[in-house]
């Protein structure tokens, strides 16, 4: 079952969007670290990540998800994609974003990559490799061709 909407965005400075964000959603961040923040509202349902990273690379946002209740949940979704022919990414027990997380990615028909993942726990490191490679976290790898293949 979808629990939240998910969007991520890239930011160039990550006080300023803080200070906006917080008076915005009227409410404190559930997670900072010092190139990433996360929102998980309630009302509307969202889980809304802020991520430092140049705009040239990708533009403003930076992917778009749903958070689900578990890792079947994630599964069910993922069959469910790969039948209708959707390109996929599977990323089981990955960490990013500061988290370890079960997810699979799909590209829409215009290159707007979408997640559907379950957070298992929180994590000290941004992503599973080096740190200094941002491509590894919050993106899957572009696909060949961008949208869906039909079978």
């Amino acid at each position: 079952m979808i629990t939240r909407m998910h969007v991520a965005i890239n930011c160039t400075d990550l006080e300023k969007s803080l200070t906006f964000y917080k008076s915005l959603f009227g409410t404190e961040p559930t997670k900072v670290k010092e190139n990433y923040a996360k929102f998980e509202l309630d009302s509307p349902a969202l889980h809304f990540s802020l991520n430092v990273r140049p705009f040239q690379e990708k533009g403003v946002l930076n992917h778009l998800g749903f958070q689900v209740d578990n890792t079947e949940d994630v599964l069910k979704m993922g069959d469910r994609l790969r039948e209708s022919g959707l390109l996929l990414v599977d990323e089981m027990n990955t960490t990013c974003c500061y988290a370890v997380q079960d997810k699979v990615w799909v590209y829409d028909p215009d290159g707007n990559a979408w997640e559907i993942f379950f957070t298992k726990e929180d994590s000290e490191f941004e992503s599973a490799g080096d740190a200094l490679d941002l491509s590894l976290c919050c993106a899957p790898p572009k696909p060949i061709q961008l949208g869906f293949t039909k079978k």
